[in-house]
């Protein structure tokens, strides 16, 4: 019988999963915070519902939860850097903010001008679930453009897909 999955084995395992970069933002009465995520899914269409997974040791864990509202704004092939900035290769919030140009929305929270979407979402549930937290939003205002191609994160590198990848319907 074969023993547990290592962590080790499980990151790399999980290496080979090609996923979309995007910038997590959120504004509100606790301040303005952002980090880069290839953890997001959506849940449901009814309503319109997805889910983001924060490491739980991020310093700004208390300031979304505290919010209670995140964006999500999917990255083209062209904010490499904008990603690697909101990582953590820039510390400072303020100028990880000014390497791009923003949109107030509705609610408080600032969208990624030239994202290739973004999701405006309000916090229903965060959930703690070992290393990470899981937080459920809902989808209250979309903002899409029609061009541009998304950037992927696969086998640890940044990966730009300069083809149209069509859609799984649904």
């Amino acid at each position: 019988m074969r023993t547990a999955v290592s962590k080790t084995e499980f990151r790399d395992a999980m290496a080979r999963v090609c996923a979309p970069v995007n910038v997590i933002t959120t504004n509100g009465a606790a301040g303005r915070g952002g980090f880069t995520a290839t953890a997001m899914c959506s849940v449901t269409d009814e309503p319109p519902t997805l889910l983001v997974c924060m490491n739980s040791r991020s310093a700004q864990t208390g300031l979304f939860v505290e919010n209670r509202r995140f964006c999500v704004n999917v990255l083209t092939g062209e904010h490499k850097d904008l990603a690697s900035s909101f990582a953590g290769q820039q510390a400072d919030m303020d100028a990880r903010y000014a390497a791009a140009e923003w949109i107030d929305l509705n609610s408080g929270n600032q969208a990624l001008a030239d994202a290739i979407v973004s999701f405006d979402c309000r916090l229903v549930e965060a959930r703690l679930i070992g290393t990470h937290n899981i937080f459920i939003g809902e989808v209250a205002e979309i903002r899409t453009r029609k061009d541009g191609h998304a950037l992927l994160y696969f086998d640890r590198n940044y990966v730009h897909v300069p083809t149209l990848a069509g859609s799984f319907g649904g």
